[in-house]
Formats: structure tokens, sequence, C-alpha cells
């Protein structure tokens, strides 16, 4: 249950966000394919879609990421870059423009 708690915090901190700014319309989606592929959160943002992975541990891999590749093979949708939001210390970059976010970002 630790990871949906650290999900449920992420999520929650990005919407008061938006809310403390008066953005009331949140651009806040989930992605889940009929294969069953996720993306745990997207923010469009002028018509680009910025991926977010959530993860609760200290070591972010590559393979975060993959699910965001699923995006690039919609017509009509543009990728922004993506971010991997967990217990890691540093903003790093993982894969292209894909980030690694710390929880202390938000």
């Amino acid at each position: 249950m630790a990871g949906a708690f650290f999900e449920s915090f992420v999520v929650s901190e990005i919407i008061k966000s938006y809310y403390n700014k008066g953005i009331l319309e949140l651009p806040l989606y989930f992605y889940r394919d009929k294969e069953m592929n996720e993306i745990d959160l997207l923010i469009e943002d002028s018509g680009t879609l910025y991926p977010i992975e959530m993860k609760k541990h200290a070591d972010p891999q590559v393979k975060d990421t993959d699910a965001f590749a699923l995006l690039d093979k919609i017509n009509g949708i543009k990728r922004g870059p993506g971010g991997v939001v967990c217990l890691y210390d540093k903003l790093i970059t993982l894969r292209g423009e894909d980030k690694v976010i710390p929880i202390t970002y938000l």
C-alpha cells in the first residue's frame, strides 16, 4: 500500500499547486490502454502531454520511463518531456529529455 499512498501524495501536491494558482479546471489525466499499459499521470499544457510516473524508491531506472513511448504511437498527440517522481535526491536525466524529479521538488 505504500506505493499507492506515495502516488496519492504526489497527485495531491500537484493538484494543490494548481489550486494555489487559482486554476480550478485541472489538466490532469491518467492513461491506460486495452493492453493494461499505464502512465500514472498526464499533465496537458497547450496541446502537449507531459507524462509522469511515481515510484516509491530511490533508485530510478531508465525502464521507469518505458511507458512514455506509448504516447508517441498515438496520432495527433504531442508528448513533452516526462518525469519520474521518486525518493532520489537529485534532478537527473534518465533518457532523452525525461528526468528524475525528487519528491522534495513538489
